[in-house]
């Protein structure tokens, strides 16, 4: 079983970072092969709305020039994905909303590429506008035919500078606990039980 968890913070090594890392390291603990792959930061476009992912039908955008067909062949062969993004104006950022909305028109335009597979959002916020990020990345993973993980509260984390939300125990504690809880989901379909 694998999970890929994409970054949609230009920050390296920022919160939205710290906060995946810690769903990643329970992953790990339960046996998940995990990968983080870094988008913000990064330049890519949004969708133009073409609709060449429709006539194709490749599994891919039209567009190569950029490092969203990676990301979508990486989802494809992951059994969960985790997509992370700061909030950025009460939304998820540029780079995360390109990968949304590429990946998503890719996945409907092959006949539900990420069906039945887990999805979770990770979110770091300052002050406030975290759950409307959250709802961005899980309306992904529902019109995906995803499953959304869960954990003991919103997947959010609160900091300002790069590392502040090492302080925010009880994010901490969500992230560790969507780690378990997708662990046991992946881990229980994999066993067939």
């Amino acid at each position: 079983m694998k999970v890929v968890a994409f970054n949609g913070s230009p920050r390296k090594g920022g919160n939205t970072e710290h906060l995946i890392r810690h769903v990643l390291a329970v992953l790990k603990e339960e046996g998940i092969r995990t990968e983080l792959v870094q988008v913000g930061g990064k330049k890519v476009h949004g969708c133009i709305a073409c609709g060449k992912c429709f006539v194709n039908q490749d599994g891919k955008c039209v567009f190569d020039d950029d490092i969203i067909n990676k990301c979508i062949g990486k989802m494809v062969a992951a059994d969960g994905i985790i997509i992370g993004s700061p909030t950025y104006f009460a939304d998820v950022s540029t780079e995360t909303k390109a990968l949304i909305d590429r990946a998503g028109f890719v996945v409907m335009a092959n006949g539900g590429l990420l069906s039945r597979k887990m999805g979770a959002a990770v979110v770091a916020a300052r002050r406030a506008g975290a759950v409307h990020v959250f709802d961005s990345i899980n309306h992904f993973f529902g019109i995906s035919n995803m499953y959304t993980v869960g954990s003991s509260y919103w997947n959010l984390g609160i900091g300002m500078n790069p590392g502040d939300v090492e302080k925010d125990e009880e994010g901490i504690q969500t992230m560790r606990n969507l780690g378990a809880n997708m662990a046991w989901i992946l881990n229980k379909l994999e066993n067939g039980r």
